[in-house]
């Protein structure tokens, strides 16, 4: 099965890049979150044993929310709260959701409610909420109250192009990031492997992708196949939280960089000419 996926030809064989100049620890990064776990407790399970530092955020008040967070924590994987928000097309949120008809008290309560229900949650990211991300005023009670939580990241599942959720967990100093890739919004195999394939481009190009799956069968069968050959796709698989301080800590050394004054010209022991 890996070999037929890894012979499909979309371009993996440009991307075995791992040579005796490429140290590990300057190896682009990949973050991989598997959304939607509480719902259906085998396709959790099967979610959790794959192989690495994948991260797992937890439907709230779920059947096997519970059950799947400590699974997953006992396993040394990173969890997850996958918050319910309000969609522009009125798609129903499921328990645990925040619409733009609440105030500040009942967003801070639900959400308090929801991290009480999945244990061991380091970091939250949105479930649908293409119209309350959009909403300064909600973000910012999230925010607040993430903040209050331990200090808990925010990973933005960027489901509208108009969403203010990363910029204003920035404002409040919350470790946070955005989704790159969707693996699977079409439920094809192929397509999958397409979307794989973007995470290791995008990772190879500017050195971090970060990407979005859920438990489905044909996500499942794929990473199955692929995670397994990261190092010889010369990427390093990090959890959400590490993928986080990874990209920061390089960004704050491109920025450092950029301010440092140009080294003088050596002089010549040579008389000119």
């Amino acid at each position: 099965m890996a070999r037929r996926l890894l012979q499909h030809g979309l371009l993996l064989s440009g991307l075995l890049l791992l040579s005796s100049a490429l140290l590990a620890d300057n190896r682009p990064v990949i973050a991989l979150i598997i959304d939607d776990l509480g719902d259906r407790h085998a396709d959790g399970v099967r979610s959790i044993t794959l192989p690495g530092a994948v991260t797992y955020a937890v439907l709230p008040h779920t059947p096997f929310a519970r059950q799947l967070a400590e699974l997953a924590h006992r396993e040394g994987k990173e969890v997850m709260l996958h918050q319910p928000m309000q969609a522009i097309n009125g798609e129903a949120m499921g328990p645990g959701g925040i619409n733009v008809e609440m105030g500040r008290q009942q967003v801070r309560q639900v959400l308090k409610d929801n991290l009480a229900a999945v244990p061991h949650v380091r970091g939250v990211n949105n479930h649908m909420g293409s119209l309350l991300t959009s909403q300064p005023k909600h973000m910012t009670w999230v925010m607040e109250l993430l903040r209050e939580h331990n200090d808990l990241f925010f990973i933005d599942s960027t489901t509208t192009p108009t969403t203010v959720a990363q910029r204003v967990a920035h404002q409040h100093g919350l470790a946070n990031a955005r989704r790159n890739v969707f693996l699977d919004h079409e439920r094809d195999r192929e397509a999958i492997i397409a979307q794989f394939v973007r995470v290791l481009e995008q990772a190879h190009n500017v050195g971090a992708a970060l990407a979005i799956g859920h438990p489905y069968p044909e996500t499942l069968e794929v990473l199955e196949a692929l995670l397994p050959y990261l190092d010889e796709f010369g990427v390093r698989l990090l959890s959400a939280s590490e993928w986080i301080a990874h990209t920061e800590h390089q960004r704050e050394t491109l920025w450092h960089a950029s301010l440092s004054p140009l080294p003088k010209a050596a002089k010549s022991s040579k008389p000119s000419r």
